[in-house]
């Protein structure tokens, strides 16, 4: 009796790892993660806070207003002006009500531009206006 070898193309070959379902996961969780990130907006601008002894942290999700040095009134990054605070808080504040308004005012500026801000900030809606300070 003979005996024959039967060669197959594909029993030496190596098989390959489908990775197409992995790569589908990852930006399915890359998905997941950008859309639940809380992105904190940032004025732009620095400025040197006053100090206070009763400081308290607040939620990080908050308007943040500055008022700079120059009496300058700044939204992320662009310089709104005094008139500009009712219109930007108003937009935001249709969102979450109880949003509060951190004013980050430089220790310079002039009494009466900070109470116009934070009247400003209450006429559009904010439940709650503060101002930031460094703590002592």
């Amino acid at each position: 009796m003979k005996r024959r070898r039967v060669f197959s193309a594909n029993r030496g070959a190596s098989e390959d790892i489908n990775i197409s379902p992995l790569i589908d996961m990852v930006f399915i969780l890359l998905i997941f993660f950008i859309v639940t990130t809380v992105f904190v907006e940032e004025t732009g601008v620095e400025v040197t806070k006053p100090q206070a002894a009763s400081q308290i942290q607040l939620e990080k999700n908050s308007i943040l207003i500055a008022i700079t040095a120059n009496n300058n009134v700044v939204y992320g990054g662009r310089d709104i002006g005094v008139n500009g605070v009712r219109s930007v808080v108003k937009r935001l504040v249709q969102d979450d009500p109880k949003m509060p308004v951190i004013i980050q005012a430089d220790e310079n500026v002039p009494t009466r531009i900070l109470v116009r801000v934070i009247d400003e900030a209450k006429l559009a809606g904010a439940n709650s206006v503060n101002i930031s300070t460094e703590d002592s």
